[in-house]
């Protein structure tokens, strides 16, 4: 068996799965580096060395990301004891990888200084990015650290909204004029010793740092030297504003496979450069947001936050769930007759109103990531409709004939099988078309379209469900 490399992606995981084991199941190592060692573990401290030793070496060999994602699987006493061992100059690196959630837990400790400090050791691109975040306005003290280019440049950054391209971008950038050669760029490299991350291309310019096309390293490097940059260099470039929705040029980086793009000003003047770092970042938090409020889920909700808390970020949801629930409750109560007369509908009833449930889920889920996509436009919306209730239709024909049969199987009433049959084909239909009207209407009114769309279909299912069945019940078999 081959040995594993000392900075495997396999040896990784396995060392931040261990980390998290031995600070999960041993309260003696946290209580011990938090400082709040009882009596009988202060007794028994010294057979705790080893395993102390184990999780300080685990937190010095791992990357930023992965202390990161280990802070994300610790409930909080757990997280604060971790964090008290990671260095200085990993700090601020693993706040940038870490979600708001940690954040919020882990800076209740810091002080304005420790916090500063930590900072001290990321590009300013970063720093920008976290004060922004931060729940503590440190915007002020950062900018006196900085040197005067760089305060522009931050006061420059936070006049835009979080979900800006122009909040998201990077200044360091390598620039360079249309009327050198190739060699002369290629020397200018070698002298900058080192290029910015994700640097698939350099900038070209005027006097007037006027963006006039992009050079890639492929043509530097491919090119004959004595070529001049504007022979070679790409001279339509894509370019984005500091104002376009940083989602959307998500969409755009993945359709043309980017991994940077300048940012212009209104008169083309570059102002810094997108790239596919902070692109992954805007999908993971889109995603990760719409997934939580389709739920209707709070987007800041930590899986270990105080249960205090999340009563907090879940109540809203839940009156509303509450109310729909106790208005489905009404319309069982009007058919209490029916109901008495016929036993057999109360344990059939939550079939047809479940079956509805999971059809609006799906077509939500599909409209949902349809409109992120921007696939859906007013001409096809007509299509849309018809398409899903087609569906609907097929399934409801199939799964209620089969569902129409065996209840005829069960109760010996083939007029209830017909009932359970057309009850369920109703719902489904009525499902589809809701799952496609709920988003919508929420775009219409300028909301997000993800928001608790899940609770107000199942809500709609299940009323509505419980009406069609009963009434059909009342009218056919009473």
């Amino acid at each position: 068996m081959s040995a594993i490399n000392k900075n495997s992606a396999r040896l990784r995981d396995e060392e931040r799965a261990r980390l998290i084991w031995l600070l999960t199941t041993d309260k003696a190592i946290v209580s011990t580096l938090l400082g709040k060692l009882t009596l009988a573990e202060q007794y028994d401290v010294g057979t705790l060395a080893d395993d102390i030793a184990e999780v300080g070496a685990l937190v010095a060999h791992l990357p930023p990301p992965d202390l990161a994602d280990t802070l994300e699987a610790l409930p909080s006493e757990e997280r604060h004891a971790l964090w008290r061992l990671v260095e200085s100059e990993k700090r601020g690196n693993v706040l940038l990888e870490a979600s708001e959630n940690v954040w919020d837990d882990l800076i209740d400790e810091m002080s304005d200084r420790e916090l500063l400090d930590a900072l001290q050791y990321l590009d300013i691109d970063e720093q920008i990015y976290l004060v922004q975040h931060l729940p503590r306005n440190l915007t002020g003290r950062l900018l006196a650290t900085l040197p005067a280019e760089e305060r522009a440049r931050v006061r420059q950054v936070l006049h835009y909204e979080k979900n800006r391209v122009g909040a998201i971008m990077e200044f360091e950038v390598i620039t360079v004029r249309p009327d050198v050669t190739l060699e002369v760029v290629q020397r200018y490299l070698r002298r900058l010793g080192k290029m910015p991350e994700n640097t698939d291309k350099l900038f070209v310019t005027d006097r007037n740092k006027v963006l006039v096309g992009e050079l890639t390293l492929t043509c530097i490097l491919l090119n004959d030297v004595q070529r001049k940059v504007s022979e070679v260099m790409e001279d339509d470039p894509l370019t984005f504003s500091p104002e376009d929705i940083a989602e959307n040029a998500a969409r755009t980086f993945e359709r043309d496979d980017l991994v940077s793009a300048a940012v212009v000003d209104p008169s083309g003047k570059l102002m810094g450069r997108l790239t596919i770092d902070e692109i992954v970042d805007v999908v993971y938090e889109e995603t990760d947001t719409d997934l939580r409020r389709m739920g209707g889920l709070s987007a800041e909700e930590d899986v270990f936050a105080p249960v205090t808390k999340a009563v907090k970020t879940r109540w809203a949801w839940l009156a509303v769930n509450l109310c729909t629930a106790f208005i489905a409750s009404r319309v069982i109560d009007g058919f209490e007759h029916t109901i008495s007369q016929l036993v057999a509908l109360a344990s059939l009833m939550p079939i047809v109103a479940g079956i509805g449930g999971n059809t609006g889920n799906q077509t939500i889920t599909m409209i949902v990531r349809a409109l992120a996509l921007q696939n859906i436009q007013p001409g096809n919306l007509t299509f849309l409709i018809l398409r899903e209730m087609g569906v609907a239709l097929i399934n409801g024909l199939v799964w209620g004939g089969i569902m129409g049969g065996i209840t005829w199987w069960l109760y010996d009433d083939m007029a209830l099988g017909g009932v359970m049959t057309l009850a369920m084909m109703l719902n489904l239909l009525m499902a589809a078309l809701m799952g496609v009207i709920i988003p919508m209407t929420m775009v219409k009114l300028g909301r997000d379209p993800a928001v608790g769309s899940s609770v107000m279909i199942t809500a709609i299912t299940d009323t509505g469900g419980f009406f069609i069945f009963l009434g059909l019940a009342t009218l056919f078999l009473m």
